[in-house]
């Protein structure tokens, strides 16, 4: 991959197994660092991965977009997030949905009610009651993240039993949502991506 063109071009058109792999690269490059960390959980942790700089990348959002809807179930009416790491995501998925004579609405889920007008929790197209929307997170760590956000979806009166998750950090989130009774899948583990980052070559 010679230029940005090239890149485009090929993210674009890439088979979902190429296009995991090129995800799994940015990943390690450019969302994942190695230290000393004080986690939004209060844990301490010796690396720190940060979904944004990847999603917020024109080629990494495509990825993102193409992969996750390649995994949503079919009858999948709406996607998802909570505020703000989800933003980026729930759009790539919706825009991609777009492309693939499929459309997906997007909805994002704010953290708390805005102070004036409707003071919405969720943002987006309104919905019937009872559509089925995927909830989509970049990283899971403990999985409150995301559960916030199917708690408000499932008050607005919809359907809600899936997360899907960039990165799992395998800290306990994937238990929590079978305790939930939700269904959950990440496209990558935590151990991906340092395997991936161990394999990147050392900067002279």
């Amino acid at each position: 991959m010679k230029s940005d063109r090239s890149v485009k071009i090929s993210v674009a058109s890439l088979d979902l197994t190429a296009l995991r792999e090129f995800l799994l690269d940015l990943f390690a490059r450019l969302a994942y660092k190695e230290g000393d960390f004080l986690l939004s959980s209060g844990q301490r942790s010796s690396y720190y991965i940060n979904g944004k700089p990847v999603t917020l990348n024109a080629e990494g959002a495509l990825a993102v977009g193409r992969l996750l809807f390649s995994s949503l179930p079919d009858d999948t009416q709406a996607v998802a997030g909570l505020t703000l790491g989800a933003d980026p995501i729930v759009s790539a998925v919706s825009i991609v949905s777009a492309y693939e004579n499929r459309p997906i609405p997007a909805l994002i889920i704010r953290k708390e009610a805005k102070e004036h007008g409707t003071q919405a929790y969720i943002e987006g197209p309104i919905l019937a009651e009872g559509t089925k929307v995927v909830v989509l997170e970049d990283v899971v760590t403990t999985g409150k993240s995301a559960m916030l956000a199917v708690e408000r979806l499932r008050g607005a009166g919809y359907e809600c039993d899936r997360v899907i998750a960039l990165v799992d950090r395998e800290q306990g989130g994937a238990e929590f949502y079978q305790t939930q009774g939700l269904q959950f899948q990440s496209l990558f583990s935590i151990r991906d991506v340092q395997k991936r980052y161990s394999q990147l070559p050392i900067p002279l």
